[in-house]
């Protein structure tokens, strides 16, 4: 099927998004955003003649297959709802809706009306935690009991802290886990399975942003597994690129550890042996490696040949409610275990 996009938001991400659009040969048939200076200064890097701050009317101008919304949480409700009123298939931004009461509103909206509802949520589809993925399916190191990642973007130092690529980060409540941690929410559960509790202690590192920007998030998984997300925005990492996997991963098993570097290199301790390199494909040289692109293709397989689909609404709920967790523990300072599941049952 030929598919048109529409997108909503011109801020810093839906490059990402677009650029892989393009790439995909899918054709961008609109851009809308309050900002019509900024979204002209886009949509003409990418070719988009249709441009407007009316979400609505650019929906029924441009007869889009699919919308793709960029936005921050704050205005993905409206925008998912005149999508839904279309029926129009939907990828929508993380953190998914203002407030997990909200996600789970659009979600049981979004089923109601039977449109696919998609989040983009694309650190999954980074080549790296695919390849390990598909090496713990093939039972590479033995029973797993152990996960961390250590984040280290080294993006959030000093009074211009995020300004020039996401300002908004600078006055919101919450931050880190949010906005970042939440992507490690749904790579642990990927490649760990379920959470069943948390231990979260979080903290302000940098004076001039509102929120947390540093996190110890103890994770506990239902196969008795343990996680450790250790991160910051103020420090960096070995890299040539800090942002190409933002961090360093280590997946331990019984038959030895695997450990990712920060320029997307596996390496393979066996259990008391020498580390070793462990070749794959490693995408694009470039920031994410290329998960952006693989995302949507993920989702145009479903829509055209109904392959299953990963990171559906109904699914995402779960990182949510994860996240509302790590925020509770650290507010009252105990763990908390988590209901199984609490997304499982629909907003009335």
């Amino acid at each position: 099927m030929s598919h048109r996009v529409v997108i909503a938001g011109a801020g810093y991400f839906a490059a990402h998004q677009l650029q892989a659009w393009q790439d995909l040969g899918v054709a961008r048939a609109g851009l809308c955003d309050l900002d019509t200076q900024k979204a002209e200064a886009l949509g003409a890097r990418f070719g988009i003649d249709r441009v407007s701050a009316d979400w609505e009317s650019l929906l029924d101008a441009t007869a889009p297959t699919v919308v793709d919304i960029c936005t921050p949480p704050g205005a993905h409700a409206p925008l998912v709802r005149a999508a839904l009123r279309r029926r129009l298939p939907i990828i929508c931004q993380k953190p998914f809706g203002n407030h997990l009461d909200e996600a789970r509103a659009l979600v049981h909206e979004a089923e109601q009306a039977g449109v696919p509802l998609v989040v983009h949520e694309n650190f999954r589809f980074m080549p790296w935690f695919r390849e390990c993925r598909r090496l713990l399916d093939a039972g590479f190191l033995g029973r797993l009991h152990g996960i961390t990642f250590r984040l280290r973007p080294g993006d959030g130092q000093g009074p211009r802290a995020y300004l020039d690529r996401q300002p908004y980060f600078q006055t919101q409540a919450q931050l880190l886990v949010k906005e970042t941690g939440v992507h490690y929410v749904d790579t642990f559960r990927y490649l760990m399975g379920e959470v069943v509790a948390v231990t979260a202690r979080l903290r302000r590192l940098n004076p001039v942003i509102a929120g947390e920007d540093a996190a110890l998030v103890i994770f506990e998984f239902a196969n008795a597994a343990t996680g450790l997300f250790d991160g910051n925005r103020l420090n960096d990492h070995v890299a040539h690129d800090p942002r190409r996997t933002m961090g360093e991963m280590w997946l331990e098993g019984a038959a030895g550890v695997l450990r990712l570097d920060g320029d997307a290199r596996l390496w393979f301790k066996p259990h008391q042996g020498e580390e070793r390199p462990h070749a794959y494909d490693a995408g694009d040289q470039t920031a994410f490696g290329g998960a952006c692109r693989a995302l949507q293709a993920h989702v145009l397989r479903h829509l055209d040949n109904g392959d299953p689909l990963e990171n559906a609404g109904r699914d995402y709920l779960r990182n949510r409610e994860i996240e509302a967790a790590i925020y509770q523990s650290h507010d009252s300072g105990q763990r908390i275990a988590l209901s199984s599941p609490f997304a499982s049952s629909p907003t009335p």
